[in-house]
């Protein structure tokens, strides 16, 4: 059962909803938001590069892409096509949560992920959506915006409320500095007095206009990073960028029979290959000399954990059908030194969970080839298999222990310390040890220290 979706069930009904915070671009963070938000066996990782040596292994389903957004147009015609009807997709409407949308707008389009119960209602309830009423959904979901937030530090999930405060009170401010211009519009002050006619040359115009601001101020204000997503369905590869009208067609997927035996996976990084090459160079790298590289890609791959546990789950089945059919005295036969590794080779996953749905169909498959082997294969195959689940066994160790640390990082990122340093410099302030620290005088003034010797 998933602890986020079945605790709090006797929580009141969120009809105010709240704000998306800020979260850390960090792929063990958003492995732990999949996982919040009920998505089983898959994990995100970073990737360094995007050249088959680097990917093919992955066999990711889908591409997160996150890059310092500049304004780009796009025309209409681009997002008309029919066959992206059929793709889910969510326009963004909120400013801090396009990595969450860019991320269910890939994972809801991957039919081969358990995106878990919550997601597949959600997204059999929006499908006949349009994507501004989806991205509205999304917004409007205490699910989403829980699993969102519980990854925030308690700072961010502040600020997110003062920005809502903010702009509630600038609006209320516009419309009243509105509602008085219209009042003065309708006569309620005197005229202006009469002025004389200036000519302004359209060679010189106004100063407002002459003075452009500076190119760093301009590019401060404007720097915002945005996440897109990429992902193989309905036979082509879509990019999905929830600032979009709609999904973008990047090219069609090869209809060779070994694509469509892996469900049409195997080529489409080939597919979306030049068009990463393309966003990459127009935000940093090789576009800007190469040393402004603004920019990062997470792929969506399978959960390395579940595939080394089911790996080991599997060779702990033919290490006890392999001795079963050697039977009694076969430890005369095998080298000593396998035999003591044995006793802890398989050590790491002391259950019998399994992952993956064809497990029990590789289990069968391996005791009906060991039934058949011949008697003299059956001890070099038990060392084989001692051999194997030495590695397994670090694998999931070493996923295990990668666990614990993101763990350990989620429980420092999301603890409340302001509490503590509130009460920390309280207590300094009524000792009287505040204002030493900080070099003023007893009354808070700035200290009048002796001036320092000059060294001789």
């Amino acid at each position: 059962m998933n602890s986020f979706t079945d605790a709090n069930v006797d929580e009141h009904v969120d009809l105010v909803g709240g704000p998306f915070a800020v979260i850390e671009s960090d792929p063990g963070v958003f492995t732990s938001l999949t996982r919040n938000l009920g998505v089983r066996n898959i994990e995100l990782v970073e990737m360094y590069d995007i050249e088959p040596w680097a990917v093919d292994h992955l066999n990711p389903h889908g591409l997160i892409f996150c890059f310092l957004w500049r304004k780009d147009a796009h025309r209409p015609g681009e997002f008309n096509d029919p066959a992206a009807e059929r793709v889910w997709f969510a326009n963004q409407l909120s400013d801090d949560a396009c990595a969450s949308h860019a991320i269910l707008n890939v994972l809801l389009n991957c039919p081969d992920v358990d995106i878990g119960g919550e997601l597949r209602r959600f997204r059999q309830d929006t499908e006949k959506m349009s994507p501004v009423m989806k991205g509205l959904a999304i917004t409007n979901s205490h699910l989403l915006r829980k699993g969102h937030n519980s990854l925030a530090r308690p700072a961010d999930l502040r600020g997110a409320l003062n920005v809502i405060a903010i702009t509630t009170l600038d609006e209320a401010k516009s419309k009243a500095k509105a509602k008085t211009t219209s009042t003065t519009k309708r006569g309620t002050k005197p005229p202006p007095a009469k002025r004389a006619k200036t000519v302004t040359s359209k060679s010189s115009p106004s100063k407002a206009k002459d003075k452009p601001k500076p190119k760093a101020e301009a590019e401060e204000e404007d720097e915002a990073y945005h996440f897109i997503g990429y992902v193989p369905s309905y036979g082509k590869v879509w990019e999905l960028d929830g600032l979009k009208s709609g999904p973008l067609e990047v090219g069609e997927l090869p209809l060779a029979p070994s694509s469509a035996a892996s469900g049409s996976k195997s080529g489409w990084m080939d597919i979306v290959r030049p068009a990463l090459r393309m966003k990459m160079e127009k935000y940093g790298g090789a576009a800007e000399g190469g040393d402004n590289i603004r920019f990062s890609l997470l792929a969506i791959v399978d959960g390395v954990y579940e595939e080394a546990s089911d790996a080991l789950q599997l060779l702990k089945r033919e290490r006890i059908a392999l001795e079963r059919q050697m039977g009694e005295g076969w430890e005369n036969k095998a080298r000593s030194h396998l035999l003591a590794t044995s006793q802890h080779a398989f050590s790491a996953s002391p259950g019998s969970q399994t992952y993956a749905v064809d497990f029990g169909a590789q289990s069968m498959e391996i005791s009906v080839r060991i039934q058949g082997m011949p008697e003299a294969e059956l001890v070099p195959a038990w060392e084989a298999c001692v051999r194997n689940a030495i590695r397994a066994n670090v694998s999931v160790e070493d996923e295990m222990s990668k666990a614990v640390r993101a763990n350990t990082d989620h429980a420092k990122r999301t603890f409340d310390y302001e509490p503590f340093l509130k009460a920390f410099l309280e207590r300094l302030q009524v000792e009287g040890l505040l204002n030493p620290l900080m070099g003023r005088e007893d009354d808070g003034s700035k200290s009048k220290s002796p001036a320092r010797p000059k060294p001789a």
